[in-house]
């Protein structure tokens, strides 16, 4: 099939056209690298061993989209085409209902003129609210604490609406948790998702020297190590996950329920900041200072995926767990040329930090 990735730069989108491009797809990636680089493009044909379609387009764009869409068939589309920082969009809420929901209907609106009515939709835990704990499934009532959240569930709502009325729209939105990682190869990868991890960054830039120590906040949580948990995705499981909702929509037999469908896409475990801590020590060899900080206003205990509806209808289950995740994170950091190696590597563990 020729599929359309928008986003397919950024961080879970380029390993998402390796996980398409390795199944024999043939990928177009349709980026305006506001949140990427175009370099990532030559790292994305050295992993497929072959060239890439792609073309500098503002999804808002509709006039550009339909040119692309004149220029080529296409069996599906990847849409990944969105801001995603928390904090960025409590600052900038205009940009993020621009870009977030603007593109959106510029995307439906030129795939429906195309007749391309296979979409394959990047959404977000972010749904679920800072507050949601336990296990997570999609029937949990969206709880939107932030201008982000309120986009992406709009945004999922917008597509629900849009399925029922054109039969010929088939839709399936992936709300991952915590996608982290990078690829094993460590050629692409931003490590921790773009920030949006608290923990996974901090030890990054530990690393990188950027800072000493790796706050935790509370280690007297009512999980197994104390402190808070939270649902770990590798992002090449994110990517697989992708694929394979690009493959079920491509069964025309498949039923999707209404024309849209969400499901939620993650480890279905949650693992510790201390836990994430010492993984990342083992895959590394280094010993990484932290210190114990009071709770955080809205922390919970932990929060993870219930993802049997993936299992049931896209036949996905995770199949990296937070051991190759820091594998793997370390591999990338040890490949970035920029990386300079932090003093806090030579200093014991003690007890303030330890």
């Amino acid at each position: 099939m020729r599929v359309m990735v928008c986003g397919g730069a950024g961080y879970i989108g380029s390993h998402t056209c390796v996980a398409l491009g390795e199944r024999g797809h043939e990928v177009v990636v349709v980026d305006n690298f506001s949140h990427s680089a175009p370099k990532a493009l030559s790292r994305l044909e050295a992993l497929l061993g072959r060239s890439l379609d792609a073309h500098c387009v503002d999804v808002r764009d509709g006039a550009a989209l339909a040119a692309l869409f004149a220029r080529h068939r296409y069996d599906a589309v990847v849409h990944l085409a969105a801001s995603r920082s928390v904090h960025d969009a409590r600052t900038r809420p205009l940009a993020y209902f621009d870009n977030n929901i603007a593109g959106t209907i510029a995307l439906l609106r030129t795939m429906r003129e195309a007749g391309v009515g296979r979409l394959v939709h990047g959404s977000s835990a972010a749904v679920y609210g800072d507050g949601a704990s336990g296990a997570l499934d999609e029937d949990a009532p969206p709880i939107c604490d932030d201008p982000y959240a309120r986009t992406v569930a709009f945004v999922e709502q917008l597509i629900g609406e849009v399925c029922a009325t054109d039969p010929g729209l088939r839709a399936v939105s992936l709300r991952h948790f915590d996608p982290v990682g990078a690829h094993p190869s460590g050629r692409i990868g931003d490590c921790v998702g773009g920030g949006v991890n608290d923990t996974l960054q901090a030890i990054c830039q530990v690393v990188d020297g950027v800072r000493e120590c790796v706050p935790i906040y509370g280690d007297d949580w009512p999980t197994a190590d104390g402190t808070c948990a939270r649902d770990y995705l590798h992002v090449m499981d994110a990517a697989r996950a992708y694929a394979d909702a690009v493959d079920a929509l491509g069964d025309d037999a498949r039923d999707v329920d209404g024309g849209h469908m969400a499901m939620n896409i993650g480890s279905g475990r949650s693992v510790g900041a201390l836990e994430l801590l010492g993984a990342f020590e083992a895959a590394s060899g280094l010993r990484i200072p932290y210190r114990v900080l009071a709770h955080r206003i809205g922390d919970v205990a932990e929060v993870y995926a219930d993802t049997r509806r993936a299992a049931d209808w896209l036949g996905w289950r995770a199949e990296s767990g937070v051991d190759a995740i820091c594998r793997d994170v370390w591999r990338r950091l040890s490949m970035r040329a920029e990386r300079t190696p932090s003093p806090a590597f030579q200093a014991e563990a003690g007890a303030a930090p330890k």
